[in-house]
């Protein structure tokens, strides 16, 4: 049986999902629940701690030493509280306190769900090998997450590179954050939707208007739909470039539903990137897609934990949670 386990929550707005990762970034065992997003704090931490309640059930968690939190955010590591957009019940939640309470005092690590799947494909996927980083996850949002000097820089709430709020036109539309213009407005599955709907595009007999449906029109030759997912790909070239330009990342990596349309998204991406990453020190700057897939955020928030608490003899708890 390993001996070096840590778990490992992913929290979002649909589901919260548990795992049981050795520190070669193996699942070992895995369960989830809904996240009853629209209920109260309370009842959305009740069902975090049915997951921890059925990874505790098992044998392995015997060796449990830590716990990794990728959280939708805004999270504030610092301060070890939640206020995911979209789960209204959590508004500065105490999370990591409660996780700490619910296993029994086990040391406990929060990143925002951007820095997990940064910490994923670094550790694992297509990020691997390369020491300055930016990973992106693009899909209902946009989100992000730096390595630096060959490290994790989550920085101190646990939100750096969160490049869906760097703006990128000055005059554009405004963005729920409160800015305007912001890559997210522009690049997010549902504002690609949405502009290719304001611009006169029409879904087949089928009613989707989803961003996969832009992508299949887009691929299918439709200009509407081909010019919705230039701009997202101009916003990401942007935002991009700046990232590059401030910290020389040598490689980007994208993942996340709206990466799912391939080369509708990538071969204007790579075409706008030689336009907006144009000094010499990021002329060199690469795109790839994410490799990790649906696991990114589990093994992500379990290297998160192994990089905060790397010392072996972290006293392992073995009582079950809330048992």
């Amino acid at each position: 049986m390993p001996t070096d386990l840590v778990a490992a929550l992913d929290i979002g707005g649909t589901k919260i999902a548990g795992a049981l990762v050795d520190d070669r970034g193996r699942i070992l065992l895995r369960t989830q629940r809904p996240t009853p997003a629209r209920e109260d704090g309370d009842t959305v931490m009740r069902a975090v701690e049915d997951v921890l309640g059925e990874l505790a059930a098992g044998e392995p968690w015997a060796q449990v030493r830590a716990v990794g939190i990728g959280s939708a955010g805004p999270v504030d590591a610092s301060a070890g509280t939640v206020s995911p957009v979209n789960v209204p019940g959590w508004r500065g939640y105490p999370l990591v306190e409660r996780v700490r309470a619910a296993t029994h005092g086990l040391p406990v690590e929060l990143v925002g769900d951007g820095v997990a799947m940064t910490a994923a494909e670094h550790w694992q996927g297509a990020a691997r090998g390369h020491d300055n980083a930016l990973c992106m996850v693009v899909s209902t949002g946009v989100g992000g997450g730096l390595v630096l000097g060959g490290s994790l820089h989550p920085g101190p709430t646990g939100n750096a590179g969160h490049i869906g709020h760097i703006c990128v036109d000055l005059d554009g539309d405004p963005c729920p954050c409160g800015a305007r213009g912001c890559v997210e407005r522009i690049a997010s599955g549902p504002n690609i939707a949405r502009r290719a709907l304001d611009a006169g595009w029409r879904p087949g007999p089928d009613g989707d208007t989803s961003a996969a449906a832009v992508a299949m029109a887009a691929r299918a030759g439709d200009p509407v739909a081909t010019a919705s997912f230039d701009r997202a790909a101009q916003a990401l070239a942007a935002g991009i470039a700046a990232t590059a330009t401030l910290v020389e990342i040598d490689i980007a990596v994208i993942g996340g539903g709206v990466a799912m349309a391939g080369d509708v998204l990538f071969a204007p991406l790579r075409r706008a990137l030689r336009d907006y990453a144009a000094l010499s020190f990021v002329r060199q700057l690469t795109v790839a897609p994410a490799l990790m897939g649906t696991d990114a955020g589990l093994v992500g928030a379990a290297a998160a934990a192994l990089r905060a608490f790397p010392d072996p003899a972290v006293p392992r708890l073995r009582s079950a949670v809330n048992g």
